[in-house]
C-alpha cells in the first residue's frame, strides 16, 4: 500500500509542476498580447492620417476641422438641358464637393408606365376638348415628350436612369457660408434648376458626397440618355498648345486659347458671323499677331476695312478700281516649279480664264465655250507662248489681243462684242493692261471697294488667280484673307475655284480664311460645306436666328450652343480647332485695338487725334 501511495504522491507533484507551467506561460503570452496591443494603438494609421480633427453636426451645416460646410441635393430640372451646364460650378473658385448616383431602370418597366402616363394625358385632352376649354400648351407638351420618349426607349436609342446629384460647400466662417450657398442656389436657378439644402440631414449630406459611394440622402430623378449626358462635368476643352498666337480666352475655364493653324493637317479657317458680330476685329487680330511671328499676309478687302492696319504695320494698299494705277493682268502665267509641266500650267491657266468670262460675260453655253477654248490658245500662240516656251521672259497677252482674236474667229463676233467693254466701252483699262503690282511685303492689301457691283466677283476672281500664281511660284509661309467671301459664291465658277484654292493651298505652306456674314449665299453653293469641311479652324460669332439653323446642321451644334451663339456678347462665339472646340472670348491689348478696331466712332477719333498732331 505505501509503494502505490508513493507512487501517486509523486505524479500528482509532476502534475501540479506542469499546470504551474502552463499557467506561466498564458500569463505571459497575456503580457505578450497586451504589450503587442499598446505598440500598435501608439503606431499611427491610414485612418488616423484622414480622420479630421474635429466634427460637428449642426441643424443646417456642420462643421470640420475649423471650417464650416454645407450640402445640397437638387430637386427639379428644366425641361431642356444645355451641354456642359455643370462645369460652371465645377470650375468656379473655393472648396466644392461634387456626387452623381446613376441607377439603370429597365427599360419594359418603365416603358409600361409611360404608356399608362399616356393614357392619362390623352384623356385628359380629351375630357378638356369635350368641355370647350382652351388648349392647355403643358399638356400638349407633356403628351409629346412622352410619346417621343417611348420611341426613343423601344428604338434603343435613349436609357432611362434615376439619377442624383448631390453638392458639398466650404467656407471659413458661417457668413462666407451663407453667402456662397445663395450664389450656388442663384446659378443654378438660373438655370431653371431647383436645389434644395439638407437640413436636419448633415450628415447624410456630408456621407452621401465622400468618395463612399453611398446615397445615403436618396434624393433622385428620373432621367432618360439625352439630358443625363449633359451632366457630365468634365467636358471644358483645352485649346492651349505650346505654338502659335492667342486667339482669345476660353470661356468654359479662363485659360488662353493658343494655337498654330500651320500645326494642324491644313491651315484654313473659315470665319461665321452677324454683321457688327467681331468678325473682321478677330480676323485683324489674328492678322496682327500672325505679322509678329514672321508669317506673310495677304488680305482682299471689300469695304477697306484694313487700311488702318496697314498704315499701322508699314504694309502695302493696293486700291484696284478704274480709277487706280494698280492693274493685274489675268492672262498671266506662274513659274513652273519642280515637278510640273509647261503644259499642265497652261492648261489651269486657260481653265481659269474660261472660269472668269463666266464671269465677265454671262455663262457661255457649249458652243461658245468651245469658241473661246479655242481663242484663248491662239491668244497666247499669238505671244508665242506653247508649251515649250520659257514663262519667266514671255511676254503676256491682254485682253485686247483675246477681243482681236475673237473678231477674226468665225461665229465668235458676239463673244468679242460683249468683251469690248471691257477693252474699249465703260470698264476699259481695269483688266487689260500688263501687271504693275508685286507681292513684296509682309503684308498687302487689296481693296476693292471703289468698285462697282458688278465689278467685285470679277475683281477678286483676278486678285486671287494673281495671288495663287505667286503662292505657286515660291514657297512662303502665309495667309489668305478673302472677306465677304460669299460675293465669289454666289458664282459657280468663282466659288469652284476658291474651292480649288482650299484644297490645294496646304502643298504650299498656306492657310486660306474665309470669312462671311451672309451664311445663307455662303452655304447655299455646291461649294460652300465642302470648303467648311476643308478647314481645320472655324469661329463662329453671333449669329442671327435666320441663320443659326443652317450654321447648326452644318457644324453639328447641340440646342446649349446654339443659344450661346444667339445670345453671344460682341467677340464672343465658338472657337473650333480639329476635334476641339470651345467657348471663346476674343481680347485684344490697348495698343492692338487702336490699330485694328472697326467701330465707325473710334476710327473717327483716332483720324481726329492724328491730325492735330499733325
Amino acid at each position: 500500500m505505501s509503494l502505490f501511495g508513493n507512487i501517486n504522491e509523486k505524479e500528482i507533484a509532476e502534475k501540479k509542476q506542469r499546470l504551474q507551467e502552463l499557467e506561466n506561460e498564458k500569463n505571459f503570452n497575456r503580457r505578450l498580447s497586451d504589450l503587442d496591443r499598446t505598440y500598435k494603438e501608439g503606431l499611427t494609421t491610414l485612418r488616423d492620417l484622414l480622420a479630421p480633427a474635429s466634427l460637428k453636426f449642426q441643424s443646417s451645416h456642420f462643421e470640420l476641422n475649423g471650417k464650416v460646410a454645407r450640402s445640397f441635393f437638387v430637386l427639379t430640372y428644366p425641361r431642356f438641358l444645355s451641354t456642359n451646364w455643370l462645369s460652371f460650378i465645377i470650375n468656379a473658385e473655393g472648396a466644392l464637393d461634387c456626387s452623381m448616383f446613376i441607377y439603370p431602370i429597365d427599360s419594359e418597366t418603365i416603358l409600361k408606365k409611360l404608356k399608362s402616363k399616356v393614357g392619362e394625358i390623352g384623356s385628359q385632352i380629351a375630357i378638356n376638348q369635350e368641355k370647350g376649354a382652351v388648349r392647355d400648351p403643358m399638356l400638349e407638351t407633356a403628351y409629346h415628350d412622352v410619346e417621343g420618349l417611348r420611341d426613343s426607349l423601344m428604338q434603343g436609342t435613349e436609357k432611362y436612369f434615376r439619377f442624383a446629384l448631390y453638392f458639398t460647400i466650404y467656407a471659413d466662417d458661417l457668413k462666407e457660408l451663407d453667402r456662397n450657398s445663395v450664389a450656388l442656389e442663384s446659378a443654378l436657378g438660373a438655370k431653371l434648376i431647383v436645389t434644395k439644402r439638407a437640413m436636419l440631414q448633415t450628415q447624410d449630406g456630408f456621407n452621401s458626397t465622400l468618395p463612399l459611394g453611398l446615397d445615403a440622402l436618396d434624393v433622385a430623378n428620373n432621367m432618360n440618355t439625352g439630358p443625363l449626358s449633359t451632366a457630365f462635368p468634365f467636358v471644358s476643352s483645352d485649346l492651349t498648345s505650346n505654338d502659335g498666337i492667342l486667339y482669345g480666352i476660353n470661356r468654359h475655364n479662363n485659360s488662353l486659347v493658343l494655337f498654330d493653324r500651320f500645326a494642324m493637317e491644313n491651315a484654313n479657317s473659315v470665319v461665321f458671323a452677324k454683321s457688327g458680330a467681331g468678325k473682321s476685329y478677330a480676323v485683324k487680330l489674328e492678322v496682327l499677331r500672325s505679322l509678329m511671328v514672321g508669317i506673310e499676309v495677304i488680305i482682299v478687302d471689300p469695304e477697306n476695312e484694313y487700311k488702318h492696319l496697314a498704315e499701322a504695320v508699314g504694309g502695302t494698299y493696293l486700291n484696284v478700281s478704274l480709277n487706280s494705277n494698280s492693274r493685274i493682268n489675268p492672262f498671266d502665267l506662274p513659274a513652273v516649279i519642280e515637278g510640273e509641266e509647261n503644259a499642265d500650267v497652261l492648261r489651269s491657266a486657260v481653265v481659269n480664264l474660261l472660269g472668269l468670262f463666266n464671269l465677265m460675260i454671262g455663262k457661255l453655253n457649249p458652243t461658245e465655250e468651245a469658241l473661246m477654248d479655242k481663242a484663248v490658245w491662239a491668244t497666247y500662240a499669238k505671244k508665242d507662248i506653247t508649251e515649250s516656251s520659257d514663262f519667266r521672259t514671255a511676254e503676256y497677252p491682254t485682253m485686247n489681243d483675246l477681243v482681236e482674236i475673237l473678231n477674226g474667229m468665225v461665229g465668235a463676233e458676239s463673244l468679242a462684242q460683249r468683251l469690248s467693254k471691257f477693252t474699249e466701252g465703260t470698264f476699259a483699262g481695269i483688266f487689260n493692261q500688263p501687271t504693275n503690282v508685286v507681292l513684296n511685303n509682309q503684308l498687302v492689301i487689296f481693296s476693292i471697294r471703289d468698285l462697282e457691283d458688278q465689278l467685285r466677283p470679277i475683281a477678286m476672281y483676278i486678285i486671287l488667280g494673281y495671288i495663287w500664281n505667286t503662292v505657286r511660284s515660291e514657297m512662303k509661309k502665309r495667309i489668305l484673307v478673302l472677306d465677304e467671301a460669299w460675293i465669289l459664291m454666289q458664282h459657280e465658277d468663282s466659288a469652284r475655284f476658291v474651292f480649288g484654292i482650299a484644297k490645294r493651298c496646304r502643298k504650299y505652306y498656306l492657310g486660306l480664311t474665309t470669312i462671311t456674314q451672309d451664311v445663307a449665299d455662303f452655304m447655299a453653293s455646291p461649294y460652300g460645306k465642302p470648303i467648311v469641311t476643308n478647314s481645320s479652324i472655324q469661329l463662329l460669332l453671333k449669329q442671327s436666328p435666320a441663320a443659326i439653323n443652317i450654321i447648326a446642321e452644318t457644324f453639328y451644334l447641340t440646342e446649349g450652343e446654339k443659344y450661346l451663339l444667339l445670345e453671344s456678347e460682341v467677340g464672343e462665339g465658338i472657337f473650333f480647332a480639329g476635334l476641339k472646340h470651345a467657348a471663346i472670348k476674343i481680347y485684344a491689348s490697348y495698343v492692338e485695338d487702336q490699330i485694328i478696331t472697326t467701330d465707325p466712332k473710334q476710327l473717327l477719333e483716332i483720324q481726329e487725334s492724328q491730325e492735330k498732331v499733325n
